[in-house]
């Protein structure tokens, strides 16, 4: 009985801290896109339908990476009618680090926080990450039950024990496309990754810059819709490429 009531006591508190905190931070919200001509919509709502109520001044910006589909025109038509929704376009592709990027640098806000346009998220959530934002710096998800094939969790399962080997530990879920940080962070850790190296090279930069990160579990669901691109052997060759040369870089830098 006792534990019932200190987590509705906790709940209530978090709903407080959310509801003093949306009065005081504005928010850009990053969405890379390719080929999701089927997703990008929904995902373009969900996000519309979260934020309104969350912050009188936010923005969502969808970066179309060189996408072969109408996924460009999916983002403009909602733009016609959401003066929140804005589009960056890439007219080749640079990979999902040189989408991310160009969406942080497009950001204006105080806040931003990225997530996937393929609707494995559930973008409600960033709720939970709002209150930790007072102490931390970035306040990053991990799939409390990640929801994808077999061989792209052994991937990732890798993938991350290999980073927290090299780096030390960075985080029980690098590439959790689900983070919210604050803008300056941006400012001060530097990004050159185009491709999938870029949460590793964003987190352990802002480990090494001292930012504080705090990790907080989330939803995740499998793909309906559209083809995932992580799980390509080109892709996965280039991310270990970039890993030892990052590696390497910080020994260097550290001589």
């Amino acid at each position: 009985m006792a534990k019932a009531v200190e987590d509705k006591t906790l709940e209530r508190r978090e709903k407080n801290h959310v509801s003093r905190f949306t009065f005081q931070r504005s928010i850009s919200v990053v969405l890379p896109a390719y080929n999701e001509e089927e997703n990008v919509g929904q995902a373009v709502r969900s996000v519309l339908e979260v934020m309104e109520p969350l912050t009188p001044d936010y923005e969502v910006i969808v970066v179309d990476d060189g996408s072969r589909d109408r996924t460009s025109e999916v983002v403009e038509e909602l733009a016609e009618s959401y003066p929140q929704v804005r589009l960056v376009r890439h007219e080749v592709n640079q990979g999902y680090g040189g989408a991310l990027n160009s969406g942080f640098q497009a950001a204006t806000r105080e806040l931003i926080f990225f997530t996937s346009s393929d609707n494995q998220y559930d973008v409600a959530e960033v709720k939970k990450l709002l209150p930790y934002v007072e102490s931390a710096d970035l306040v990053i998800g991990y799939r409390a039950d990640r929801q994808d094939p077999f061989i792209r969790r052994l991937f990732a399962w890798g993938w991350t024990t290999l980073v927290n080997l090299l780096f030390g530990y960075v985080s029980r879920d690098i590439d959790c496309a689900f983070k919210l940080f604050k803008r300056e962070v941006v400012s001060q850790v530097r990004i050159t990754s185009k491709g999938a190296m870029i949460d590793t090279e964003f987190l352990v930069g802002a480990k090494r810059k001292g930012f504080g990160i705090v990790e907080v579990p989330v939803s995740h669901f499998p793909r309906l819709a559209g083809e995932q691109t992580g799980a390509n052997v080109r892709v996965i060759l280039r991310a270990f490429k970039d890993l030892f040369k990052f590696r390497l870089q910080l020994w260097r830098e550290a001589d």
